[in-house]
């Protein structure tokens, strides 16, 4: 009999960088992210679907992400870019051979096998369509795809309602347009939640309604937080700090504070709650089955004959080395083997399925109810930071589809058929380190705040100056609008946080921060002559996202009126 559910939820989004500079830091992220996770991905679920596994699975794609994978001329240079790694694997084969060196002949070969195969899919299997082929297989009913903010916007760090109201807006039509269907869930950028608060707005003081507020009004019925804010106590897991990929180098550049531990909630992640006041639920992330994956220090990702994601052979840039052992220096790491990390994959997917059975029969054994475990984790860990993770979701799902004790589902549809029956008032809090909103706002990003801010009151002042405009105008303000939410993605400030492309960040912040004034001030000097339209389509082509994007998305909307309560 079975005695719960089971959902994994990936998260998948990159920031926007089309045309915005290449290797290391710009466009390569995608072609990166499509060659080692998205086409895999799309690979493997394909199999199990050809072979007939009812399996199911939660994937967010953002909005931008979105964007950019439909968008033509990224498309164009991702086959590029997949022809280059071909010419790069064949020219390791006939470097290695004279060497007589044929484990690494054998690797090489390996590689050029599998770029062919995936440019191949690509081509031919998926019709050249990334977001097509997930829409197919959403139409099939083998997946949910969630939406996000637009820009992956860090909503609670937002001061004005209308841009909270425009990223989410913008998110959900660019989804209707991609998708052909309303979208059900959301990711909330970072897991980051706020509640309701008073504020005083010129001389009268009003609500910023929560971020649950904002939700629902969309018509969505869902969204994701981390562990900590549903069950209480400290921050767990990701957000205590302990965490593969790009969070880890976070602490090594700080002194991280920590979200003060609160009291037990006796919520659990197993089941959905409405939130207090909304008619939105909320699901929590298990920390147990993430850790499994996340943990920089017992994760799977760590075993020793897994692929070593940091050392590449200085001629063609391809991974040649595994793990090998526990603080092994790269300089020491043996070669890869493919075939022993598919055995070791295997055994790690065989045991991640018994690890669900066992949480799922354990929590109805307790409780004798239908929970779910919710494992969430970034699309991008698997196939890229951890090279053989995408083979293993699909020998997890494929485990986990005979299972008599778990069924597969996608989120939405457990709150369907298993609508909360509690409210939780959340705290706020996000799944970055601290459980706090520190990895965004701290002593080296607090300084690309307050200029999103004013953008945001200029955005305002610009929607109630024209409420109908047309013509050269609306493009103006449309392409405003755009610019504005380029300035709000997330990326920026953890990127300057984390270190890892801290200049990069910081131009592409300061260059999105300059087109909007510049636009701001063309529509306001009431510049619409041919010369402005042909600058503005320049910079339409160059920040191209969201053509369908409205800038009254963006009127003043800033709380509502406190009724004092009358007193008895």
């Amino acid at each position: 009999m079975q005695r719960g559910a089971f959902t994994f939820v990936l998260h998948s989004h990159l920031p926007y960088c089309r045309i915005a500079g290449r290797w290391p830091h710009g466009e390569e992220w995608i072609h990166e992210a499509a060659v080692d996770t998205y086409l895999p991905l799309l690979t493997s679920l394909y199999q199990l679907r050809d072979e007939g596994v009812p399996f199911r699975l939660t994937i967010g794609l953002t909005p931008i992400l979105t964007e950019q994978l439909a968008d033509p001329l990224i498309l164009e240079h991702l086959e590029e870019f997949l022809e280059d790694l071909i010419r790069r694997a064949r020219a390791d084969v006939l470097r290695y051979g004279p060497l007589g060196d044929y484990r690494l002949v054998y690797l090489a070969q390996f590689y050029q096998d599998r770029f062919t195969f995936l440019l191949r899919s690509f081509r031919e299997r998926f019709g050249r369509s990334i977001v097509g082929t997930f829409r197919q297989l959403q139409d099939e009913g083998f997946i949910e795809v969630t939406t996000s903010a637009a820009t992956h916007g860090y909503l609670p760090l937002l001061a004005r309602d209308a841009s909270i109201y425009g990223q989410l807006a913008t998110g959900c039509a660019s989804y209707r347009r991609h998708f052909g269907r309303d979208p059900r869930a959301i990711w909330l950028p970072e897991c980051a939640y706020r509640p309701g608060y008073f504020v005083t707005e010129e001389g009268q003081t009003v609500i910023r309604p929560g971020i649950e507020g904002f939700v629902e009004g969309m018509g969505l019925g869902l969204f994701f937080s981390e562990t900590h804010l549903v069950e209480g106590g400290a921050p767990v897991g990701k957000a205590a700090g302990d965490a593969l990929g790009p969070y880890q180098a976070i602490s090594r550049r700080y002194r991280l504070p920590v979200r003060a531990a609160t009291e037990p909630t006796r919520k659990t992640t197993y089941q959905p709650y409405y939130v207090y006041d909304a008619n939105v639920a909320v699901m929590g992330r298990n920390n147990r089955t993430g850790m499994q994956v996340w943990s920089a220090q017992w994760g799977y990702p760590g075993d020793y004959a897994y692929r070593e994601f940091h050392k590449k052979d200085g001629t063609s840039g391809l991974h040649y080395w595994k793990v090998s052992g526990a603080q092994v220096d790269l300089a020491f790491k043996d070669y890869y083997d493919p075939v022993v990390a598919a055995a070791t994959m295997q055994g790690h997917a065989a045991h991640f399925a018994r690890l669900v059975e066992d949480l799922v029969a354990e929590y109805h054994a307790r409780n004798d109810r239908f929970g779910i475990v919710m494992a969430a984790y970034d699309t991008e860990l698997f196939g890229h930071w951890w090279f053989e993770g995408v083979d293993w979701i699909r020998e997890v799902l494929r485990h986990l589809s005979r299972s008599e004790v778990v069924a597969l589902t996608t989120a939405s549809g457990f709150v369907e058929q298993h609508p909360p029956d509690e409210a939780l008032a959340l705290p706020e809090g996000s799944w970055g380190q601290g459980g706090t909103h520190f990895t965004w706002d701290n002593v080296d990003t607090q300084w690309m705040w307050p200029p999103i801010h004013e953008a945001e009151r200029r955005m305002e002042r610009l929607v109630a100056r024209y409420p109908q405009a047309d013509g050269t105008l609306a493009e103006l303000l449309n392409q405003a609008a755009r610019e504005l939410l380029l300035l709000q993605s997330s990326d920026w400030p953890f990127l300057v946080t984390t270190g890892q492309a801290k200049e990069y960040a910081i131009t592409r912040f300061q260059e999105h921060l300059d087109r909007f004034h510049q636009v701001a001030t063309a529509a306001e000097s009431g510049w619409t002559g041919d010369d402005t339209l042909a600058w503005c389509r320049e910079l339409q082509y160059r920040d191209n996202p969201f053509p369908n994007i409205d800038y009254h998305w963006f009127a003043p909307r800033q709380g509502h009126p406190v009724v004092t309560p009358t007193v008895g």
